[in-house]
């Protein structure tokens, strides 16, 4: 009977993993040229500032919803769907009046990933059951009447634009 050698760590990532981190740096790549258009307004906090949670009596659906459905309530009729992975599906919306991100995740463990690797590039952001929009942020208030969900501020990385409080 011969033996067997003892399992040795491959140093290799198993592939569940590598999916779970690619669709989180995808989710966070596709966020930069919106986070780079916001302004650093807003106090120095590390934390998220959140407005209350309401009711959305317009949207008529419980979330999670899909990334089109989400996309029709708020003015988009076909999104083009640029992420669909077992974590997160994303779809973009070009308007005349704004470009929308919408993301949805199959669980909310998914969702808070997202919003811990989006932080690092601020702006905000209305953050729903499993689902995320991304938008001008004075577009942010006409949607959470619609779809309900929180406004968050992710505080970002690096220096403001205004002067520090020394």
């Amino acid at each position: 009977m011969a033996l067997q050698s003892p399992r040795r760590r491959t140093g290799r990532i198993p592939p569940t993993a590598r999916l779970v981190r690619g669709a989180t740096l995808a989710g966070s790549l596709a966020l930069l040229p919106l986070a780079a258009a916001c302004t650093g307004e807003g106090d120095d906090t590390t934390e998220r500032s959140r407005t209350a949670v309401t009711a959305a009596p317009e949207a008529g659906v419980v979330a999670p919803a899909k990334v089109e459905v989400i996309a029709g309530l708020i003015g988009c009729a076909e999104p083009r769907i640029r992420v669909d992975a077992e974590e997160l599906r994303q779809g973009v919306c070009h308007t005349k009046q704004a470009d929308r991100v919408i993301t949805t995740f199959p669980e909310e463990k998914y969702k808070l990933a997202w919003l811990d690797a989006a932080a690092g590039y601020g702006g905000k952001h209305l953050v729903g059951t499993r689902w995320v929009v991304s938008a001008k942020p004075e577009l942010l208030e006409g949607f959470r009447r619609k779809l309900g969900g929180e406004i968050q501020e992710l505080p970002g990385f690096g220096p403001r634009a205004e002067p520090s409080a020394k």
